[in-house]
């Protein structure tokens, strides 16, 4: 049976700019902040290249103008880049009207880098939720093809439990449609656990991790994981912040690139573009070959239709 291909993505932003930490840090502070995520980025593109292990760069437009070189980089090692905003701020705490100056300025950014279109997005801690799907038609009509902001759980800060788990095409309010890539999670009888990476990956024990993520596979469905530079960096400055925020942030950062590792040796990993369209969500695609269940049986695979829906 062939290895199936899950979507690696990275979330290129800096320690300082996480939602956890907005609370020692003021966004007029940033420019004074020791600046890290460029040589934090290098050495997850090093550790890629020793594994041909191709991933999807999400990169915040405020990095992107101090580090274009950086951006380069990504895509010369034959990485996909796609936005992840501007100011990593949580887009329900935003006007529409800012939302869509920051998102249009960060497409920019990218693209005057690369020369080339950049189609993908993904909001600032997972931050288009039932409050902010307005969000969605901005992305569309400012000439986004796909995204993967929509995480399908209860949390304090994001989520939207009742949405689909798998690569779906959603119709958004306003008629508009989007590829989406969910974050990956778990079903368990009554609860959804999140097992998509970031702080999840360094929380739970890896050999869970790898179960977790393993058991999407077996459904012959590929799962998306996340990463951020910080999470290799346990040498970072360690901030002032409440407990629940500290612990979010820093637990386990010493041992998250061992764990990394392991799972680059253990799963298939291509850009998060390549697998939509594989999917057949991205771009029309015939999908006839059938899917290994995990009980052995055959699933036809689903065609791009049967995923249009509406959230």
């Amino acid at each position: 049976m062939n290895r199936i291909r899950n979507a690696l993505t990275i979330d290129v932003e800096d320690y300082f700019q996480v939602a956890a930490l907005a609370e020692a840090v003021r966004r007029d502070d940033w420019d004074s902040m020791e600046y890290r995520v460029e040589a934090n980025t290098d050495r997850l593109l090093g550790l890629l290249d020793q594994y041909n292990t191709k991933a999807t760069f999400f990169t915040l437009g405020w990095v992107a103008e101090r580090s274009p070189e950086l951006v380069r980089r990504i895509r010369a090692s034959g990485h996909e880049v796609a936005s992840h905003g501007y100011s990593h701020q949580l887009i329900y705490h935003q006007t529409p009207d800012v939302f869509r100056e920051e998102t249009r300025r960060s497409r920019r950014i990218l693209e005057d880098i690369l020369g080339e279109p950049v189609t993908g997005y993904r909001a600032a801690s997972y931050s288009i939720t039932a409050r902010s799907r307005w969000a969605l038609d901005i992305l569309a009509e400012e000439g986004f093809t796909w995204d993967s902001s929509i995480f399908p759980v209860h949390h304090d800060r994001y989520g939207m439990p009742d949405a689909p788990r798998w690569p779906y095409r959603l119709k958004t309010d306003n008629g508009h449609e989007l590829a989406e890539f969910p974050l990956s999670t778990l079903k368990l009888p009554g609860y959804t656990l999140p097992i998509a990476g970031g702080g999840y990956f360094r929380l739970f024990p890896y050999w869970f991790s790898q179960w977790a993520l393993g058991s999407i596979n077996r459904q012959g469905r590929p799962f998306v994981f996340y990463l951020h530079p910080w999470e290799v960096d346990p040498e970072q400055p360690r901030l002032e912040v409440k407990w629940l925020s500290r612990f979010r942030h820093y637990n386990n950062l010493d041992v998250c690139e061992a764990r990394l590792n392991r799972l680059l040796q253990r799963f298939d990993f291509a850009p998060m573009g390549e697998i939509l369209r594989e999917a057949g969500v991205l771009e029309p695609a015939v999908r006839n070959a059938a899917t290994p269940t995990q009980a052995g049986g055959q699933e036809q695979a689903p065609s791009a239709e049967k995923f249009v829906r509406t959230l």
